[in-house]
């Protein structure tokens, strides 16, 4: 990307550990996870291109969670509104289900932990922005938990990552497990319902897919899916909040997740805020795992 382009793509930083977990396969799970694979494929919409498929993510020996390190931790920075909390903490729900591993929201961390210095008005918008790199390196790091599979904070100021670029969803490092995303260009949750449910879709979509980055996840070019690339707002928005049968399987290897079990939850929940696309979805993935043999499912 050009230094000076208008860009809304969620910086990743990817610098791999050299003190990682990876995941211990267990005799015929993957074999198992394989046999799911095949039975969801029907349900998604092919792209074309390679993509990363689940055996090629679990040869790569990839960084995952493991027992000294299993809790995805939450960390709000700065004031939020009632419903841009809400948000925060249904998304932080939502992770649970997603990686089914314990997640944690810690107490609120103030905005004034980073000084003047690393902040700027926008020279174009105004908007007040945090400069992400400093979040991560000096408010992030030297907090984060030791059994933190990832330490995200969440942050209602809108983010930029230096010289050359006007912004950010948000940016992570593989290396120190930490990362930080802005729900400033998700909506206005306090607006509507409606507004209030694209928001909350939109923080879900964020934390899941950048999360999954984490865990050595690559961007999905085989299938409509939830690991797809964006490159700007509108395309983010029709990116898919499901993973496709590939990926998810990586994240039930990753996490030793059961797949129905998963899908049934994340169908329950999606149900409950009122994304009913979502949760019919994922009500299909339930369905397609316990139709019989032989029977066709539309």
């Amino acid at each position: 990307m050009t230094a000076g382009r208008s860009s809304i793509i969620l910086l990743l930083a990817c610098c791999l550990a050299t003190h990682t977990c990876v995941s211990k396969e267990e005799p015929g799970r993957v074999t198992e996870l394989t046999e799911v694979i095949q039975k969801l494929r029907p349900l998604h919409r092919k792209l074309g291109g390679p993509g990363q498929t689940f055996s090629e993510y679990v040869q790569s020996k990839p960084v995952t969670p493991c027992e000294e390190r299993r809790v995805i931790y939450v960390q709000p920075l700065g004031e939020f509104t009632d419903g841009q909390r809400k948000v925060v903490e249904l998304t932080a729900e939502f992770i649970g289900l997603y990686f089914a591993l314990p997640v944690e929201v810690k107490e609120d961390l103030p905005s004034s932990l980073v000084p003047a210095e690393a902040r700027r008005r926008h020279p174009s918008w105004g908007m007040e922005q945090m400069l992400t790199s400093y979040v991560l390196q000096e408010v992030l790091e030297p907090r984060r938990p030791d059994d933190a599979a990832a330490y995200i904070a969440f942050t209602a100021t809108d983010l930029w990552p230096g010289r050359g670029w006007n912004f950010v969803f948000g940016q992570a490092s593989l290396r120190e497990r930490v990362g930080v995303w802005s729900v400033y260009r998700n909506g206005d949750p306090d607006r509507s319902e409606e507004d209030f449910r694209l928001c909350l879709l939109r923080t879900m979509k964020t934390g899941a897919h950048e999360i999954a980055h984490m865990f050595s996840m690559l961007h999905c070019t085989a299938y409509e899916c939830g690991m797809c690339g964006s490159n700007s707002r509108q395309e983010s928005d029709r990116r898919p909040l499901a993973l496709c049968p590939e990926c998810m399987a990586k994240v039930c290897w990753a996490t030793a997740a059961g797949p129905l079990e998963r899908y049934g939850k994340l169908a329950a929940f999606c149900a409950e805020h009122g994304l009913e696309a979502e949760a019919g979805f994922y009500e299909k993935c339930v369905s397609a795992l316990t139709a019989r043999p032989g029977k066709r499912q539309t």
